[in-house]
């Protein structure tokens, strides 16, 4: 994505009758900015001048970002119609989409053998079928502009998964994979294809992720690992490693200003440790996790 400068020389103008075109501000859609991460990006692009289009399934729960400057839409992410008509809305209110952020996003989590297979539907039509709903509505005006970039929320859980994770962890592993072919396939018409991924982050998320797992029918056979979510405070944002979501926000923010970004972006201790654990030979990391397992229990 180009900087300020270029923006300045070459990117769409608006006449403001004095003889000097005025650039127009650079323009982000956001999703699920109803809370947490979504929310404090949306408020970090506003801070820096960006035209930020916030979205969510229930425009109530964001009101005041409207109040403060946004422009909002309701976007479910499933809903390609919906997709559809707020990319369409952007270009046709600015002319150009410079930014999306597919944020929007839950956590399945729970064995793999206990969670039913509409569950992996669903975890996987927000987390991976809505990222690419609006890659292919947004792209075609990125690539009409040569400028644009994208920026997929993943995880930490997307580049390493762990008992009880696999669903969720299956939902961002495919993210990142798509993420990496579509750089690849887009660089040539000057957009970016980046990745975030934070490890825990203090938010409301995680409410929802325990949400899901208390609505399994949880077989006996995985009494301890339930006991260890339960009891260990494993899926919430509670650990002593988490972050704030503002962190979050102002790595996308970063990435999304850069002319240059990184393909990933860790955010937090977590993140950057479960990056190393890659490279631990797979059979060691299977003998450490049942360790922790069994004296977790």
């Amino acid at each position: 994505m180009t900087d300020d400068s270029d923006t300045d020389a070459g990117g769409p103008a608006t006449d403001t009758g004095s003889g000097s075109p005025e650039p127009k501000l650079e323009t982000v859609l956001i999703t699920g900015c109803s809370s947490g991460i979504g929310r404090e990006t949306a408020k970090a692009f506003l801070d820096e001048d960006w035209l930020v289009y916030a979205t969510a399934r229930d425009t109530d729960d964001i009101t005041d970002l409207e109040a403060a400057g946004c422009k909002t839409a309701e976007l479910d992410v499933t809903d390609r119609g919906q997709v559809e008509r707020i990319v369409e809305r952007i270009v046709d209110e600015h002319g150009r989409i410079d930014c999306v952020v597919n944020n929007a996003g839950f956590a399945q989590m729970g064995p793999v053998e206990d969670v039913p297979t509409k569950k992996v539907h669903e975890q996987f039509d927000v987390n991976l079928y809505g990222p690419h709903r609006l890659i292919r509505a947004a792209l075609p005006h990125m690539r009409e502009s040569e400028r644009g970039t994208i920026v997929n929320v993943s995880s930490a859980l997307g580049r390493i998964t762990l008992p009880g994770s696999g669903v969720y962890s299956a939902s961002k592993f495919a993210l990142e994979a798509m993420s990496d072919a579509l750089r690849g396939e887009v660089g040539q018409h000057d957009v970016d294809v980046v990745v975030v991924e934070p490890g825990p982050v203090e938010t409301d998320f995680y409410d929802r992720a325990d949400s899901e797992l208390d609505d399994l029918p949880r077989s006996d056979a995985y009494g301890d690992l339930y006991e260890m979510y339960d009891d260990a405070n494993t899926v919430s944002g509670g650990s002593p490693m988490s972050v704030k979501p503002r962190a979050v926000a102002e790595t996308i923010l970063n990435a999304a200003s850069s002319t240059d970004p990184d393909p990933r972006y860790p955010v937090g201790a977590a993140a950057k440790y479960f990056m190393l654990v890659r490279f631990v030979p797979d059979r060691w990391r299977d003998t450490i996790l049942r360790l922790v397992q069994k004296f977790a229990s």
